[in-house]
């Protein structure tokens, strides 16, 4: 773990240049790869289960937030679940992915740019805060803390935060660094966390897809070959 100071604004700046070097339109992360659109799926189904067993299936009642929004894609997926556009929110970092998202979204859902962790969102009014791969992307673990106290204050007695990220270092990506579960728990210390280990390792994934897209289902049947982690870290 690393940890570069005090300062948040020096890990804000160095998560801009991180998404700055990766390619605006990798088709690695596009649904019409095989790969990507089998992990996007995958990751539905688990989600759609999660949400039946922890009781949460009337979705139009929840109130969500969004940290790392993106360009709007994990909330258009929620909406087509069932949410209610006027409920939900997103925050996103980066001006671009936030203007993506404000064109492809309903005006009804809340967007807004800069640090999530000093979001003015009140205290107890989230029934979920949904974060997917957003911490295996900030390096400095002050930062890391920070956000996920941000975060913990949001959620309601009762509700909790959704996580989607992986939990292994990738070898050949300095800008990024697996969450193992021991991290999560140490970042939601009063939290009850519950996980399952999703999504068959990427680079497996676009190679076996290649020769064909059953072969995602086949080969992610080895647990030991997923990478990712959907954790439901529940408020009492």
């Amino acid at each position: 773990m690393t940890k570069l100071g005090d300062d948040p604004n020096l890990e804000l700046e160095s998560v801009r240049e991180r998404y700055d070097r990766r390619a605006a339109h990798d088709l690695r992360y596009s649904l019409l790869n095989p790969a990507a659109l089998h992990m996007h799926q995958e990751r539905q189904r688990a989600m759609v289960r999660l949400f039946v067993r922890i009781g949460m299936t009337e979705l139009h009642r929840i109130d969500l937030v969004e940290v790392g929004s993106g360009d709007g894609s994990n909330l258009l997926e929620l909406l087509r679940m069932g949410c209610a556009p006027d409920r939900l929110s997103g925050i996103e970092l980066l001006p671009e992915r936030h203007a993506a998202a404000r064109a492809r979204l309903p005006a009804a859902v809340r967007l807004s740019s800069g640090d999530a962790a000093v979001a003015s969102i009140e205290p107890a009014s989230c029934d979920i805060v949904f974060v997917s791969t957003v911490f295996s992307s900030l390096l400095d673990d002050a930062f890391q803390q920070r956000l996920a106290d941000a975060m913990w204050r949001w959620v309601k007695p009762g509700g909790g935060v959704l996580w989607y990220d992986f939990t292994v270092d990738n070898p050949r990506n300095a800008d990024v660094r697996g969450v193992p579960l021991k991290r999560i728990r140490a970042l939601f210390p009063q939290g009850q966390v519950h996980t399952q280990r999703i999504t068959l390792a990427p680079p497996i994934a676009r190679r076996v897809t290649a020769v064909h897209p059953s072969l995602y289902t086949l080969f992610n049947t080895i647990p030991l070959l997923r990478t990712h982690v959907l954790a439901w870290i529940a408020k009492s």
